[in-house]
């Protein structure tokens, strides 16, 4: 059994992995309200909510854990805040040295490219290592508020940057056009409600890096461009055609993300394409990369909604994935808010 904790920006929490069962449970503290009133995460005030709410988490999970016992804590170490991750690890230091049992640090971004596997193991780990197998090679595209980038997963389960963000991730673009549109936070799942309403095709919004031979991604120009485009109209126009300017622009995003991944795919035989990261959970994006891949006649391994964002689920089933290999471990684990994704 693995508790896994998760706190490295503006979400507490924890879960419970049994390899031999599945997913045990999953307990979050969610922190919009807080920061919504500041238009988004202000570090300290995430980490006086991290303080206020992971013990009494723990608490929960250790007491689920009871009859089977903890084996293993696990806890993300970066990337992400410093004193959010501080927190985070200090509490898994603690649990350990209690539980008197292993504490592995675990990389964040490599949670997110395993989530899109927790669905396939549904509590059958001798049944997902042969599912698993016949998935790999594997094109990941992880899209959240802070990275945006593509992997790829070996057969021998290594896991290759192919591509990652020049300036803005896509989960970040989305946001600050919520707020130059007037939306609030957080700003993608807004962008999304008002873009339903929308046409697409209304205002022609630019793609950053259009060229196929590159598989990086930028969305500086965009958000620039949408500052042009409500600045060039009066405030009575921008609120009648708010919808328009959410779906132009949604699509803008969503249209680089999937002719970057469909461009990776011709490279290489893949055998899956997964989807992960807090902006995975938008439904245009999920429908632009189903696209891409029943194009090549792969199956898309999207996360489930509650592990599209920061959760500790991931956490857990990352510790799994990469028992035995290279990697901090017991108490001489520490932050790194700088971790890239191929840095254990």
């Amino acid at each position: 059994m693995i508790l896994a904790i998760e706190s490295s920006c503006d979400e507490s929490a924890v879960a419970l992995f049994d390899p031999s069962r599945g997913m045990a449970g999953e307990w979050v503290h969610s922190q919009v309200e807080v920061h919504g009133r500041h238009g988004g995460v202000v570090p300290a005030l995430a980490a006086r909510e991290h303080l206020a709410h992971l013990p009494a988490l723990i608490g929960l999970a250790a007491g689920a854990a009871a009859g089977a016992g903890i084996d293993r804590v696990a806890v993300t170490r970066g990337p992400g805040l410093a004193p959010c991750l501080a927190l985070g690890v200090a509490a898994a230091k603690s649990l350990a040295l209690s539980l008197r049992v292993p504490l592995a640090g675990i990389n964040h971004l490599r949670g997110h490219a395993w989530s899109p596997f927790i669905a396939l193991h549904g509590g059958d780990p001798a049944g997902f290592s042969g599912r698993l197998g016949g998935l790999l090679p594997h094109l990941g595209l992880i899209v959240s508020g802070g990275h945006t980038l593509l992997l790829s997963i070996g057969a021998d389960r290594r896991i290759t940057e192919l591509s990652s963000t020049r300036d803005d991730a896509a989960g970040e673009a989305l946001d600050k056009g919520a707020k130059l549109l007037g939306l609030g936070y957080p700003g993608g799942p807004l962008v999304e409600m008002h873009a339903a309403g929308g046409r697409i095709d209304a205002f022609d919004f630019p793609r950053g890096l259009p060229r196929r031979e590159d598989l990086d991604f930028s969305f500086s120009g965009l958000k620039t461009s949408l500052r042009y485009q409500i600045e060039g109209m009066a405030a009575e126009a921008v609120a009648a055609r708010r919808s328009d300017l959410c779906a132009a622009y949604q699509e803008a995003v969503v249209g680089a993300l999937a002719s970057k991944a469909g461009a990776a795919l011709g490279r290489a035989p893949y055998r899956s394409l997964g989807l992960s990261g807090g902006v995975a959970a938008n439904a245009r994006l999920r429908a632009a990369l189903q696209a891409e891949a029943q194009a090549r006649g792969l199956p898309l391994l999207s996360a489930r909604p509650g592990h599209t964002g920061d959760n500790a689920a991931m956490i857990a089933f990352a510790a799994w994935m990469e028992e035995g290999t290279p990697g901090p471990g017991g108490m001489g684990v520490s932050i790194e808010p700088g971790l890239a994704l191929c840095d254990r």
